[in-house]
């Protein structure tokens, strides 16, 4: 076991390595000038050529791009991630105001749709072809069908019309006012939760039919065990594997990829500040965002697979 984690770790390096030279190249290839828009030329307006110069320097846009890498490469080693071009602000400081409120949507949305979603798939598999079946399969392909943003649009537009509320504009952590960041919290996490939900329903249903089917089941039955013991103590663990990686993979994707729902919240988020970095062409924090992103990728997915041991005791790592 801890040769396959430090295995795993090792595999890290070249990883972020690999995520971090992509991130840069695609940052200096796609058109426009950083430098440019600094000093407010980026619409055609006159600007001096001493002047770009001396920002560009400032920048360190002037050195060839290998010593720019190396460069950003010896920051992010001490945790240094540069200056945000956009606020002028340290991009850790910019990072820490937005991450706890990604987190905790992260968090709660995959805790909630966890403890919706294997019950009712697993529910689905057992009653295949009822009216149980068929109404589960429903609601969750409509969470599949419908976007996260429509979703989210309709709650607001409830909450508006019946009750008169509307989404704060200012993240409340939950250990200064607990109520006031449920409130502001809960309509996220359903909209969000909603897909997941769906996401992870699907799969359960199907990985537990697919082992419903095994020999060992048949089994089991004939041995005339009850079924809660046949479905929960035989069949639903040995189904659990590619549900445990799928709700490992959206959860990481949750912590960067809720663009639309920060957005239709007006929730001050990572994936809304990586849209914005994108569209103010700031380099520093698009690669540290991006960085952040991969490395919780590759963390999380290093945690599933130790995880499958667990569920899946013929697993042997190496």
């Amino acid at each position: 076991m801890r040769t396959y984690v430090a295995k795993r770790l090792l595999l890290v390096v070249p990883t972020l390595l690999g995520a971090a030279s992509l991130v840069f190249l695609i940052m200096r290839v796609i058109p426009g000038d950083v430098a440019l828009l600094v000093l407010g030329g980026d619409q055609a307006g006159h600007i001096d050529s001493k002047q770009l110069a001396a920002v560009r320097q400032q920048l360190g846009l002037d050195q060839p791009l290998l010593v720019q890498f190396g460069t950003w490469l010896w920051g992010v080693l001490r945790l240094d991630f540069g200056t945000s071009l956009w606020t002028g602000q340290p991009v850790v400081e910019e990072l820490l105001i937005r991450l706890p409120l990604s987190l905790q949507l992260a968090l709660m949305a995959t805790m909630i749709s966890v403890l919706i979603a294997i019950p009712f798939g697993m529910l689905a598999a057992v009653r295949q072809d009822t009216w149980v079946d068929y109404l589960i399969r429903v609601i969750s392909l409509g969470g599949l069908a419908i976007p996260s943003f429509w979703v989210g649009i309709l709650c607001i537009l409830f909450l508006v019309i019946y009750f008169g509320w509307g989404p704060p504009l200012e993240y409340t952590p939950p250990w200064v006012d607990p109520w006031a960041n449920f409130s502001q919290m809960v309509w996220p996490v359903v909209t969000v939760g909603y897909r997941y939900a769906a996401v992870t329903t699907r799969m359960t249903r199907s990985t537990v039919l697919e082992v419903l089917r095994e020999d060992y089941i048949r089994t089991a039955w004939a041995k005339g065990l009850r079924e809660r013991a046949v479905v929960i103590r035989h069949a639903l663990k040995n189904a659990m594997l590619p549900v445990i990686t799928l709700i490992g993979t959206e959860f990481a994707f949750l912590i960067g990829g809720l663009v639309v729902t920060e957005t239709v919240f007006t929730l001050n988020g990572v994936g809304r500040f990586v849209v914005d970095a994108v569209a103010h062409r700031d380099y520093p924090v698009v690669q540290a965002l991006v960085f952040l992103i991969a490395f919780g990728f590759v963390i999380v997915n290093l945690l599933v697979d130790l995880t499958y041991a667990w569920f899946d005791p013929r697993i042997r790592y190496r």
